[in-house]
């Protein structure tokens, strides 16, 4: 063996996860429709569900920051790209609900005592503490602006105050939780669409179905509701 060969066998295995070959093992059984399963294999689908809930977080996470980066255009020229803010907002909503639940389904996975998610271990600290309040801004944000659509205009004032107040610091929250998974997400967004890694844990159609489906809820939404703010201005 070349010492080439040797440094591409050991570039390989640092980017394989824990318990590679066995989830490997365990997806072409699942695919081959084999049920007969040991107590190894129940391990190996837990740690298999650890590693899809990562996918699927850090999938929906990339989209929503290229979704967030138009939005962000768009406020720079609010006046004339209100129409497209609107659009746009409204287009997050489903795929943002996506990654609230992922990351809830992990929270509470892991404080429930999951031995998998505990193995996994917890985000940074200050990541936990800001969790939840992102959560919650997060949802004020959206739920404002949807309000200022739907709502009567005599509430439009009220309602632009908290939403933009609530965006302000919805986007240093933002940028802290962004900075903190920004290595994760890099390295885990794009397992399910390479035929490289897709296969080793299943499940990469559903996840990718979810997004799918999720972006086609939020054009259906954005395109219905959009048209209601023609012609008004909040300001």
């Amino acid at each position: 063996m070349t010492n080439d060969d040797v440094r591409k066998s050991h570039q390989g295995s640092s980017e394989r996860f824990p318990n590679e070959d066995g989830l490997v093992g365990l997806g072409h059984s699942i695919d081959a429709g084999e049920t007969k399963t040991s107590n190894s294999d129940r391990h190996l689908r837990r740690a298999a569900g650890v590693e899809g809930n990562s996918r699927l977080t850090s999938s929906v996470a990339a989209v929503v920051f290229v979704v967030l980066a138009i939005e962000g255009v768009t406020i720079l020229r609010i006046g004339r790209l209100l129409d497209m803010h609107v659009f746009v907002g409204v287009l997050l909503i489903p795929i943002v609900l996506v990654k609230i639940s992922s990351t809830t389904w992990r929270f509470a996975k892991y404080y429930r005592g999951d031995p998998e998610y505990r193995r996994k271990g917890p985000p940074a600290l200050i990541l936990r503490l800001l969790g939840p309040l992102l959560i919650t801004l997060t949802l004020v944000v959206l739920a404002s602006g949807v309000a200022l659509i739907e709502l009567p205009a005599s509430f439009r004032q009220e309602l632009s105050l908290i939403h933009k107040a609530s965006f302000i610091v919805w986007i240093a929250v933002m940028a802290i939780h962004v900075l903190g998974h920004l290595g994760e997400t890099l390295r885990l967004a794009p397992r399910d669409w390479l035929l490289r890694t897709r296969r080793q844990v299943s499940g990469a159609s559903s996840r990718q179905w979810l997004l799918v489906w999720s972006l086609a809820l939020g054009l259906v939404t954005a395109l219905a509701l959009t048209p209601q703010v023609y012609g008004w201005y909040p300001g």
